[in-house]
């Protein structure tokens, strides 16, 4: 996790518009009014809490879809992570769409350049996408909501995006499938949890002009 500071006010690039925020309240399944909106600097603390979350639903044998450290990060660590990624979506590297309810973020999806290359280069074409949600607010639509906003974003400044869901996790997959994304192949063993080896698919969604519509499951 690289460290770049920032300081604590909210900050926009010269000459930048950021799309207003979504509102959702009738008819999604969450009973509480969901705003997907563009990442602030005050989501720190409550980015930081979700996350960390994952490691107490793991100590509890809930089965996590994303990749954990054995130890919990650091707060620091933390930090240093979200401060590198609120730089980069200022920069306009990175897409990132956050849910909100009641006032707090609740969960979050970011789309940014696959690989280590520089701007320009022969991969940055291609953009990795993650998405955590707080555990009491999945199945709520909020997933769903998120991706749709990350996604529109994310078109002229990606021709593809990719991910990588666990084998185990089906709800998330009928998600990504839902949305247009295919599966592309599959790693076998790719992450190893406790004495448990799970695998990887490989999925991806072409934002091409032209390409063609995607295979959406009819379920």
């Amino acid at each position: 996790m690289e460290l770049t500071d920032l300081t604590t006010a909210e900050r926009t690039l010269p000459g930048e518009t950021l799309e207003p925020p979504l509102v959702l309240g009738a008819g999604m399944s969450s009973p509480d009014p969901l705003t997907v909106r563009d990442l602030q600097w005050t989501d720190m603390d409550a980015f930081i809490e979700i996350y960390w979350s994952l490691y107490e639903e793991r100590a509890r044998g809930v089965p996590i879809g994303i990749h954990l450290f054995d130890e919990r990060p650091s707060r620091s660590d933390e930090v240093a992570w979200f401060s590198h990624l609120y730089r980069r979506v200022l920069e306009g590297g990175v897409v990132c769409a956050v849910a909100e309810i009641d006032g707090s973020a609740v969960g979050h999806c970011d789309i940014r350049p696959a690989g280590e290359g520089p701007p320009g280069s022969e991969t940055s074409h291609v953009g990795e996408l993650g998405i955590l949600v707080e555990s009491r607010y999945r199945g709520r639509g909020c997933g769903t909501a998120l991706m749709r906003r990350a996604l529109a974003q994310a078109r002229g400044r990606f021709d593809l995006v990719r991910l990588t869901v666990f084998s185990t996790n089906p709800v998330a997959k009928h998600l990504y499938e839902r949305l247009g994304f295919v599966v592309t192949g599959r790693l076998p063993a790719a992450v190893r949890r406790g004495d448990q080896y799970i695998d990887l698919e490989l999925m991806h969604l072409d934002l091409r002009p032209g390409a063609p519509p995607p295979r959406v499951p009819n379920r």
